[in-house]
Order: structure tokens, then sequence, then C-alpha cells
């Protein structure tokens, strides 16, 4: 599926059963293009909150059983009713894209994962929803295996981050460490950053191990897919420890050997 972003992780992979593609598009299609609302082009803060307001607008219709406006909006109506998801995740998205526009330090890691829990874990939620399997460990394990991989995001993307007048790294962790902005700005790896890096790349990779039990509760090609899903995210971690946190010189990317490799081992972890 193309998209017209990088991803690192499958979206509405063929490892998906057939009958769920279409609705993973959807509800990717609504995610990216909101997201694109809160960081792409040159609106001002006001111009995309109201523009995400507008999506708002729209998921009230759908909830009051109104017809949409638009045909995202309609395509993601018919997905909503068909799977029986719930809403919350999707204002919930909204909210955490609307936090982008308005919020651009994180004073500790709590901060962070708060943020997480509205950016990234509602989409495991709804992946949930699509499988049927919402029972509260399996939905525990989507969190953390969510979570990691925004923060994965964060780790890899500190100097696009940057450009966009945004840093996700804790502010407490990075005084503790000495580090920066004016040294994030230079692209300098000198002092305390690669142990201050590691530290963060272990404290993700522990997060994500904790959800990782989720790749073989749920059977078929839904368990394979997110097995790849979390092998990647480990891959990804691997290449940022070797580097030692120089995101700058080094930023990881998953090349053809990592998939065949991510492949050949979820295969054998079923």
């Amino acid at each position: 599926m193309s998209v017209g972003h990088y991803e690192n992780f499958p979206v509405a992979s063929v490892l998906l059963p057939h009958r769920l593609r279409h609705a993973v598009g959807v509800i990717y299609r609504f995610a990216r293009s909101a997201d694109d609302l809160a960081d792409e082009g040159d609106a001002t803060a006001d111009a995309r909150l109201v523009s995400l307001d507008a999506y708002r607008n729209e998921l009230h219709r759908i909830e009051s059983g109104s017809a949409p406006h638009t045909p995202l909006f309609v395509d993601l109506s018919a997905v909503i009713a068909r799977h029986q998801l719930p809403l919350q995740p999707f204002y919930d998205l909204l909210d955490a894209f609307s936090q982008d526009v308005v919020k651009t330090r994180y004073a500790n890691f709590g901060e962070v994962m708060d943020y997480c829990k509205r950016s990234a874990n509602p989409v495991g939620r709804l992946m949930l929803a699509l499988y049927g399997e919402t029972d509260a460990r399996s939905v525990a394990y989507s969190d953390a295996i969510c979570s990691s991989l925004q923060l994965i995001n964060f780790l890899q993307d500190v100097a696009i981050d940057y450009q966009k007048n945004r840093i996700y790294l804790p502010q407490d962790d990075m005084v503790k460490y000495k580090v920066d902005e004016a040294q994030i700005a230079r692209h300098d790896i000198s002092g305390l950053w690669q142990p201050f890096m590691l530290a963060q790349i272990e404290r993700t990779r522990r997060l994500l191990q904790a959800g990782a039990p989720l790749g073989k509760v749920l059977k078929g090609r839904i368990g394979l897919e997110l097995r790849m899903i979390i092998m990647g995210g480990a891959t990804i971690l691997e290449k940022l420890h070797r580097s030692r946190g120089d995101i700058y010189g080094q930023r990881p990317v998953l090349n053809t050997a990592d998939w065949l490799n991510m492949l050949y081992r979820a295969l054998r972890a079923k």
C-alpha cells in the first residue's frame, strides 16, 4: 500500500487476512491524513486546530447517526459500523495530533508516555477490535507494543522532529546527561549523548519485550503480521544500539535482508 510516507512497519500488508485489509487501510488513511493536518504544509497553528476540529465534527456525525460530509469519513463510518469499532480511539488520535500543534517539549518520561497513550495505543486497540481480541491482557500487551514503536520513531527522528521545533526526548533525562538543544541542533554526539541514547533505547526495548507475548496470543496470519511488526521494532533498536545512538549519521532503516530475516524469525516463533 503506497502511503507517501516512509514507514518501518507493515501497513495493510499482504500478511493480513483479506477481509481486514480495507478496514486497516481506511483507518490508516484517517490517522495519516489527520497527522498531516498537524504536521505538513505551512498552515498556522490556529488553522491546523480548526482542520482537526473538522475531523472531530465528522466523528460526531458518525456518533449521532448522521451521514458524514467527506468521502474519507463515509468510508470510515462504514468500517466502524461493519466491525463495531469504538469511536474513542479515533478521538484520542485527534487529541494527540492537536497536542502536536501546541506542545513541543516533554518534561519527563511520564509526559511522553501520556502522549503515546493517545498517539499510538489507539491504533493497536482498533486493530484488536478488528481481530475480536479485546480482553484486558491483549489490550495491555498491545499498548506496550504501540508505545514502544512510537518511542522508536522518536529516537530515529530526533533531527527531523527538531526541524519542526519538537523534542520528544524527556527534558529531565536531557538535564541528567547534560544534553541540551544546542547539541541536537549541531547533530553533536559528543559528551554524554551516547549513554543518554543507550538509556532511552534500553527503556524502549524493555517496553517492546513486555508486549511481545501478544505475537503468540494472536493466531494465524494476524499473529504473523504482529510478530513481524515486533521484530521490525526490535531490529531498529538493534541498529540504534550498534550505532550507539548516532541517528544523525546512521538513521536506521529496514532493508531487504532485514525483512527476510524478520519473516524467517516470525514464522519460526509461532
